[in-house]
């Protein structure tokens, strides 16, 4: 008899042993009748969370101050989390961390490796056991999940990079190497596990693998928007980095012709190529479009209403993929002027006869600061973000590829957004300035295994690709192959 079998069979007699802790709730009600008696926002949104997950009516309410159960609405008994980190509701924590060997108690490991256990300095065995009336789970899969979701560790950071944003290198994930893990996701997947034992009638919602290309407009053209200094140094870093001396005749020609449309011949005019990419393999691309200039050495060169623009987003709609904001260097601490970029971008789609269900947003350069940023796109009435990843390596910042709501951990409570996790950018694993990978093998190398981390959860690869990082046969194919890896 396994372990996994002898819990079932030590909790189905601890159910024989005790009267039930509460009475049945009735079996048609919903997720949203179930109350969360203390009324507290980060519980509430905890619950949605997990009903988000799993699908199921499930519920969170205080025993006492150092428990919370877990109820399942029209179901009996309770998950019981009886070791709560105080340290994951605080900021300037320095948390431990331990590992969980799932396998030595029965239950399947997500990702077949035992499972970092972030603010446990060691976990009791067994993780799991009976206690009257239900579970007992002696981890604090909560308030990871609450801690990674909502960026707490960021808040009142110290460390930042010369981008003033919060870098992997001072996150826990990345100090005890495991950013390249959806921890929250892992955790989360031994707790349905837990709740189908609990539970054997609860049928989990099933969730499916899903690819996100995305791209950030920072440059659409290499000359055609460019004046006087930018496009001499565009031309001349062609012809001296390049080898393309031709530059010195098609800078100026296509500066010239960049008129109603970008001119086919300009290199950065992948867009394209990149529709018919995406239509390929079957999937919706989204690009971002810088609509303001808070920094003009950091911002684009080019103006939303410049008819070029405007027919190409027209392009973009028309084949049925996506438009949305790439707010400018300064924004992310200037929530006035994200509205107003955010308004403006409506404004100009609107013209074009462009409606989506949806406007979503990621900062240039990745910037973001808890929870000033998320005020900001609050205020701009914005939809989702896709920001939270680190530039500097790839990986899970936010520990999980679902979206998922987004909370305020200063304010304390949830806000009408939506986090898209950012899973990957192209510049992070090519760069010499990020990890240096080039496009080789090792580069593709290490893009599928983050996106097979995501395929095995049934979560999202969220990846950005800058369109201006596809003018060699190098860089389309490796795009082309995580893709169709």
């Amino acid at each position: 008899m396994n372990d996994m079998t002898a819990l079932h069979d030590r909790h189905s007699q601890a159910g024989r042993d005790a009267s039930l802790d509460a009475t049945p709730l009735p079996g048609n009600l919903s997720a949203a009748a179930a109350p969360t008696e203390t009324g507290e926002p980060a519980l509430t949104w905890l619950e949605r969370v997990l009903q988000e997950r799993f699908g199921l009516p499930l519920w969170l309410e205080r025993d006492g101050s150092e428990r919370i159960l877990l109820r399942h609405a029209g179901a009996p008994g309770h998950l019981l989390f009886d070791r709560l980190q105080p340290g994951f509701y605080l900021t300037g924590v320095e948390l431990p961390c331990s590992q969980w060997d799932v396998a030595a108690e029965g239950f399947s490991a997500p990702l077949d490796m035992p499972l970092p256990a972030p603010g446990a300095a060691s976990l009791p065995q067994p993780l799991v056991e009976p206690v009257p009336g239900g579970l007992a789970v002696h981890y604090d899969i909560l308030g990871l999940t609450y801690w990674m979701l909502s960026r707490l560790e960021e808040v009142d950071a110290q460390t930042l990079d010369r981008h003033c944003r919060f870098p992997a290198s001072a996150s826990h994930a990345g100090r005890h190497g495991y950013l390249d893990r959806p921890v929250v996701d892992e955790w989360l997947a031994v707790l349905g596990q837990i709740i189908r034992c609990q539970w054997p009638q609860a049928n989990l919602l099933q969730h499916r693998f899903r690819l996100r290309p995305s791209h950030d407009v920072d440059r659409p053209s290499r000359y055609g928007f460019a004046r006087d200094v930018r496009l001499a140094r565009a031309m001349f870093g062609d012809i001296l980095r390049n080898s393309r001396p031709q530059a010195l005749v098609m800078g100026p020609w296509i500066r010239l012709r960049t008129r109603r449309r970008l001119h086919p011949l300009d290199p950065l005019n992948t867009f394209d190529w990149l529709l018919d990419v995406s239509e390929r393999h079957g999937l919706t691309s989204a690009f971002y479009f810088i609509c303001g200039r808070t920094d003009p050495r950091k911002d684009a060169d080019y103006e939303p209403e410049h008819p070029a623009i405007r027919h190409l987003m027209r392009c973009i709609h028309e084949r049925g993929h996506e438009i949305g904001l790439h707010p400018s260097y300064h924004t992310f601490r200037n929530p006035k002027e994200l509205a107003n970029e955010a308004n403006r971008l409506r404004r100009v789609c609107a013209e074009e006869g462009i409606e989506q269900p949806q406007w979503g947003a990621r900062m240039h350069y990745l910037r973001w600061q808890m929870p000033l940023t998320l005020q900001g796109y609050a205020q701009a009435g914005l939809d989702y973000d896709t920001t939270l990843g680190y530039a500097e390596s790839p990986g899970f910042r936010c520990g999980t590829c679902f979206d998922y709501p987004a909370f305020d951990p200063v304010k304390g409570e949830p806000l009408a957004l939506r986090i898209r996790p950012l899973i990957a950018m192209e510049a992070s694993v090519i760069s010499p300035l990020y990890l240096g990978l080039g496009t080789g093998e090792s580069a593709f190398e290490r893009f599928s295994l983050l996106k097979s981390r995501c395929r095995a959860m049934g979560g999202t690869f969220t990846l950005l690709w800058h369109n201006s990082e596809l003018t060699t046969s190098a860089q389309r194919d490796l795009y082309e192959r995580v893709l169709a890896d």
